[in-house]
């Protein structure tokens, strides 16, 4: 079980790791050994709780499918073991940014100097852009 909070956990079975050989440098080990882990998570058949996976869902993450499902993939250690945890890790990561629901935005109004502030900034800019022109020196 993965614990994200005192009440949401995430079963063991709801991640699917599969080995792989990882890319980059790293002279003959790399050749021989699959130390890279690809991790993958179905958002939409989990037990997470339904707000989670709406905002899961919508956000612009390149690491979340068209299809909903989640694909890490953690290469970075020589280590299949530790690049599995680093893989869980930036998994819990991604959830828990979604656990708290952002503040609604409260529409306000501009203040009165700011809205003077912009008038006279335009009447500057556009005094002189009018000194750039040249009427009539021919």
């Amino acid at each position: 079980m993965i614990t994200l909070t005192p009440t949401v956990e995430l079963p063991d079975d709801s991640i699917e790791l599969s080995a792989m050989r990882a890319q980059g440098a790293g002279g003959q080990h790399v050749n021989k050994t699959s130390s890279a882990v690809q991790l993958r998570f179905d958002i939409r058949a989990s037990v997470l709780p339904e707000d989670w996976k709406q905002r899961l869902l919508a956000k612009r993450d390149h690491r979340i499918t068209e299809d909903g499902l989640v694909v890490i993939k953690s290469q970075q250690f020589r280590s299949q073991e530790m690049n599995r945890e680093a893989a869980i890790e930036r998994l819990r990561v991604l959830l828990l940014s979604v656990s708290v629901a952002p503040k609604a935005r409260k529409a306000t109004r501009p203040t009165a100097a700011s809205k003077r502030k912009r008038l006279e900034s335009k009447q500057r800019q556009g005094r002189i852009k009018a000194l750039r022109s040249s009427k009539g020196d021919d």
